[in-house]
């Protein structure tokens, strides 16, 4: 006789996208179901536009029965198979489970769904029910039947606990909101030395080779974090060796390590950190008199790093070049550290996240503590110690003086403690005996400064000649300039003055592309297309454009007598952007010819019944030092040469569209290139 079940509906007074991150958590194994043993994705399917997935488990349960039944069945636990499907278009979840375990004896079929509440679209109902066929076990129906009747009460009274219990957790871990689908919600990231492509899964394998031991906790914070920034995060998504760093830092706290991972990704995008390997180039002075550099690699595989810190003029270094100058070489060092690291994982087969640094410290004498070059030395620990969290594997100290407990005093208290765990300290000679610099460094690679046979590349340092000085004023100029030289331009735009820059395009079907922040003010974004064209702004204050700069970073180029539609026409549709927002994009061209990108001040609506003539307009813009916007942009042009008709095709489709899309990347047999397709997001403004 088959018996059947129905469970009561049940209603979550959270949205279906919250309720599924909740259901998400119950899985690989949940300690509120103790009977629950384990599970295994067996098959998993995704369309193509993302909008359904269909996952399939095999999960094996601790049926709470009799131990001589469980001895007469041979058996231990017991297996089933769930199916599931999850329509996030539809906003639904159809859940189908049915034992693998005696399935030519006994047929439990169970299903599951989870919908919107047909009253209110932020709420979320469920529904169960199950079906029972018992042909033959071993005598025992009845009792196997009292067994499953129990068990299934059970479910359905723990069922909802559970939901609740990770809704609970969800906002401990401040996700109070999840995103609703859309059809271009699933774009791919840029891949770089810091960033990867999205991914939900991770599998043994890549976790062995990438990120080394985890244990469940741990890779469960990883995808939690992770998914949290692919849903909430607006630009590049770190690699998992990336977000494994700062979960470390933080001992796996998922909302210490998500608070300073966004702060160091908002500080790498202001500061342009991403580029710095391909735009900073080291000062000659550097080059000459900073006693650094990589040298081969530990026994563990990891990047060596020397520093003969004894032996540099931090006073002169300071003096000649300014702290930020400074800064900037030691944040280019970490980013070399971290690319190094990522070739040693290939080279050597297992995951290197970190370096080894070996300090030496003979010559450290109290010229060192020069209070401006120590304030210095506490600020590059500062912003290393954010942004680039368990990165150092081990520092070597070694040869310290007896002025090292002064210096160690200082810098100390700035120093993360499981960094501070990572230092080992040796005075005189002694890294020579045992348990010294052998046993963490080949012998055939000790430099030769430290009683090796090895030739280290290493500058030998010295004073600095006080002739390389610089005066306060022309430090202060540096550092500021050395902050804002990126491969971002800046310009001003006033009310009446629109910003206008040109690009020739020679070639039809070439892509135009761009990135901008709108630091101040609110803008409007348009392209132009003239067959001819625009004569250079005149300097002259009333010349051929009426105006010309209001600010010395403010170009216009449209001539106030050309006409729209005559002497140039429209190629897209205007964008209005918001303070504090990051625009990408692209435009294809369809002809030849001269595009001028311009940003335009917006106007408000209500303002807009106010016709001021053109001379008026023009003062109050000079006069009214409010009426000002500023924007930070970077262009880039991609040749024609460069994509199929197919290529060609997807990018004009995402131009069309209005929903916002991220990046995408297309393989050509010779060479990978990026097409930024229009994305906006909030950054904090500069």
């Amino acid at each position: 006789m088959v018996q059947k079940y129905q469970s009561p509906v049940r209603v979550y007074k959270h949205p279906f996208e919250l309720v599924m991150a909740a259901y998400e958590r119950r899985f690989p194994t949940c300690h509120l179901i103790p009977m629950f043993v384990a599970s295994d994705v067996v098959n998993e399917e995704t369309s193509e536009d993302g909008s359904t997935i269909r996952v399939e488990r095999r999960c094996a349960l601790d049926v709470d029965a009799p131990r001589l039944l469980k001895r007469i069945a041979g058996v231990d636990y017991v297996y089933f198979i769930q199916k599931n499907t999850l329509n996030r278009k539809e906003r639904t979840l159809h859940i189908e489970s049915h034992n693998e375990t005696f399935s030519n004896r006994v047929i439990i079929h169970e299903t599951c769904c989870y919908s919107v509440h047909p009253e209110n679209e932020d709420w979320t109902c469920f529904e169960q029910s199950a079906s029972l066929d018992i042909k033959s076990f071993f005598g025992f129906e009845s009792t196997v039947e009292k067994i499953a009747m129990k068990q299934y009460a059970s479910s359905i009274k723990k069922g909802k606990e559970i939901i609740e219990f990770y809704l609970r957790e969800l906002e401990d871990d401040g996700i109070t909101h999840m995103p609703r689908w859309s059809p271009f919600s699933c774009s791919l990231s840029i891949p770089s030395i810091l960033f990867s492509s999205l991914t939900d899964k991770l599998d043994a394998d890549y976790i062995k080779r990438y990120l080394g031991d985890l244990t469940p906790l741990q890779e469960s914070c990883l995808i939690r974090l992770r998914k949290w920034l692919q849903e909430t995060h607006k630009g590049k998504i770190p690699k998992d060796e990336h977000i494994l760093r700062f979960l470390r830092a933080r001992d796996f706290n998922m909302d210490k390590a998500r608070e300073i991972l966004c702060q160091s990704l908002t500080w790498r995008k202001q500061h342009q950190v991403d580029y710095l390997l391909e735009t900073w180039s080291s000062p000659q002075v550097l080059q000459d008199y900073y006693t650094g550099g990589w040298h081969h690699h530990d026994r563990d595989g990891r990047p060596l790093y020397i520093l003969r810190l004894g032996q540099m003029d931090t006073k002169g270094l300071v003096r000649a070049l300014g702290e930020e100058s400074l800064l900037r070489h030691v944040l280019s060092i970490n980013e070399e550290g971290l690319r190094r690291c990522e070739e040693n994982t290939k080279v050597f087969g297992r995951p290197i996240s970190c370096w080894t640094c070996l300090v030496d410290l003979e010559g450290l004498n109290m010229r060192h503590l020069w209070r401006p070059g120590v304030k210095a030395l506490l600020r590059i620990i500062e912003v290393v110690e954010a942004n680039y969290p368990e990165t150092l594997g081990r520092l070597l100290i070694l040869r310290a003086p007896r002025v090292f407990p002064v210096l160690w005093t200082l810098v100390s208290p700035f120093i993360d403690e499981n960094t501070r765990k990572k230092f080992l300290i040796y005075a005189g000679n002694d890294y020579q005996g045992p348990g010294g610099l052998v046993d963490y460094i080949d012998k055939e690679i000790i430099p030769d400064f430290l009683g090796g046979e090895c030739m280290c590349e290493v500058p030998e340092g010295g004073l600095v000649p006080k002739s390389m000085y610089r005066t306060p004023e022309e430090l202060e100029n540096e550092d500021v300039r050395l902050w804002t030289e990126t491969i971002y331009q800046s310009a001003s735009i006033f009310k009446g003055a629109p910003h206008e820059l040109l690009i020739e395009i020679i070639d039809a079907s070439s892509v135009i592309t761009w990135d901008f922040d709108v630091c101040k003010g609110d803008v409007v974004f348009n392209i132009y297309h003239s067959k001819r064209a625009p004569q250079p702004p005149r300097k002259d204050p009333l010349g051929t454009h009426g105006i010309t700069s209001p600010g010395g970073n403010n170009v216009q180029l449209i001539d106030k007598s050309w006409t729209l539609g005559q002497d140039y026409s429209m190629v897209e549709s205007p964008l209005t952007c918001k303070e504090g927002e990051s625009v990408q994009g692209s435009h294809i061209t369809r002809w030849p010819g001269f595009y001028i990108l311009q940003w335009k001040f917006y106007n408000m609506p209500a303002c807009s019944a106010t016709n001021l003539p053109r001379v008026d307009d023009v003062l109050a813009t000079l006069q009214v030092s409010s009426h000002k916007c500023k924007v930070m942009y970077y262009t880039e042009v991609l040749g024609s040469e460069d994509f199929s008709s197919k290529d060609f095709l997807l990018s004009r489709f995402a131009q069309s569209s209005n929903t916002s899309y991220s990046s995408t990347i297309i393989v050509l047999p010779d060479k990978t290139i990026k097409i930024p397709f229009l994305l906006r997001s909030s950054v904090q403004k500069p």
